[in-house]
């Protein structure tokens, strides 16, 4: 137990970021996926770092519009920048844009989510009668 508080109180605040951000991919996942995953970052840790490179970054705008819009999130900051990377095809240095959006919960976000969550409740009751 000992070693589990150290390893917490000798933590920085980089690991600290880390724990809430959502590295996405435009291929991996669908976007409702990564949509409901940022929700629930956001009831952890009270916001969430989206993240993405080169085409992903237009997913990544769209989750965020799609939390704003439904009056979940607040925009924090948005950082743009280029990542040097290696071509895995033909072996050479390339650039790639970067985006890094942080969302922060609204504060009607725990109200929308309770009564979210009640009318999921209510459908799934309604089906089982």
């Amino acid at each position: 137990m000992e070693e589990i508080t150290e390893g917490v109180n000798n933590m920085n605040v980089s690991d600290l970021q880390k724990k809430n951000r959502i590295q996405v991919s435009n291929t991996k996942r669908p976007l409702f996926f990564y949509v409901n995953l940022a929700k629930r970052y956001m009831q952890q840790h009270n916001e969430v770092e989206l993240s993405a490179l080169g085409m992903a970054i237009s997913t990544v705008v769209s989750i965020a519009e799609i939390l704003k819009n439904n009056g979940l999130a607040i925009e924090k900051k948005i950082m743009t920048s280029t990542v040097d990377m290696k071509d895995e095809s033909r072996g050479r240095p390339v650039q790639k844009a970067k985006i890094e959006i942080v969302l922060g919960k609204t504060e009607k976000f725990d109200e929308l989510m309770a009564a979210a969550a009640e009318a999921r409740e209510l459908r799934e009751s309604e089906e089982q009668s």
